[in-house]
């Protein structure tokens, strides 16, 4: 769809359905350039998520119509994300993914191309980057077939990543869990913005939750959209109980930003560890001190133990509009059908052309 066709018209609206069975039922579907790039069933992403995306998740997403992706950082060597990738494989015969995230300034950049060496060997759909410019692994994953999608929360990096050969981009608005960047704007505005300058596929992440925010996306232009609180509220997940029942207590005013002092913020719901973290910042702690509450084992330890307090958890805006935990597929057709309700609602607010243009000059 070009950016200039991004609105809901009658021809947006051909543009955007076809009909097709799921489940055993008719059901309404959303044709997108992400759907037809990757050969899915729904323009929706569930982002990799470090400690939680492992196989059983993401096939259990796969098998729902959405792309999944593992988080290759879950794992303790890239033998093991090797083998992760085909138990998925024997689990789903649907495409996933593997994200590969690339912390600033932390000489790993040969981990991650020997992560992009193992999707490319094992011909992956798509792999989904964030948290460096990931041109220097396009090569060895395009010429594998595979789809790149990197993931941004600035239009300036969004550039700099189609210019290094991307498929898509995933841009994030300030809402999300996790990484929001450090610019502060809001998925409604970087949304529109991304669409119309990037010649490539937009998908929309950040505060989406239901029906309302996938179609909210699609009417800015977007390809599709990517969640990953959603999902972590899910049977499926891998996220310990006690921690889901936190998720469903969250309201809008529930979150907060910790490491906005080392240019790398993170959203999470409030705790005594976000505090602790928070006054650790205050008084000027240095990332080694940081990393004593907010590192990647303390996160296992903590999951392990189910503790909702022990650690930051990411959490997205998008919490406050989840209320209950259910099946992932039940999740992607509430989402899709209602999706469909909205915009059935619209039309039918649609009143015949009998008015006057604005600024029309009267008779």
């Amino acid at each position: 769809m070009p950016a200039g066709e991004a609105g809901i018209g009658k021809a947006g609206m051909e543009w955007l359905q076809e009909r097709t069975f799921i489940t055993g039922r008719e059901m309404r579907m959303f044709k997108t350039r992400l759907t037809e790039m990757l050969g899915i069933p729904h323009p929706i992403m569930m982002g990799g998520m470090q400690l939680l995306s492992t196989a059983e998740f993401t096939a259990a997403a796969a098998n729902a119509g959405v792309m999944a992706f593992l988080a290759a950082e879950t794992f303790p060597s890239p033998e093991a994300l090797r083998e992760e990738i085909r138990k998925t494989r024997r689990l789903t015969d649907r495409p996933f993914g593997v994200n590969i995230s690339m912390l600033p300034d932390t000489g790993r950049g040969e981990r991650s191309l020997t992560f992009a060496g193992i999707a490319a060997d094992e011909k992956v759909a798509a792999v989904e980057t964030a948290g460096s410019d990931p041109a220097f692994l396009v090569p060895i994953l395009k010429e594998a077939g595979v789809r790149v999608f990197h993931k941004v929360p600035s239009i300036r990096f969004a550039r700099k990543a189609v210019a290094g050969g991307v498929d898509g981009i995933i841009i994030v608005g300030f809402e999300c869990g996790g990484h929001p960047g450090m610019d502060d704007v809001p998925l409604s505005i970087i949304l529109p913005r991304a669409v119309d300058e990037l010649p490539v596929p937009v998908i929309a992440a950040g505060g989406i939750a239901d029906a309302r925010g996938f179609a909210s996306a699609l009417c800015l232009g977007a390809d599709g959209v990517l969640m990953g609180t959603r999902f972590v509220v899910t049977e499926e997940s891998t996220m310990c109980e006690s921690i889901k029942k936190r998720y469903l207590e969250i309201t809008e005013n529930d979150t907060t930003l910790i490491m906005r002092s080392l240019k790398n913020p993170f959203r999470c719901y409030k705790n005594s560890a976000t505090k602790r973290v928070l006054e650790m910042e205050a008084r000027g702690a240095s990332l080694l001190e940081l990393l004593t509450v907010v590192g990647g084992q303390v996160s296992r330890d903590t999951y392990a133990k189910g503790d909702p307090d022990g650690v930051p958890v990411a959490c997205s805006l998008g919490a406050a509009l989840i209320h209950d935990v259910k099946p992932i597929a039940d999740v992607v057709n509430d989402i899709v059908e209602g999706a469909h309700a909205i915009l059935s609602r619209l039309r039918s607010m649609e009143e015949p052309g009998t008015g006057t243009r604005a600024g029309a000059a009267r008779a």
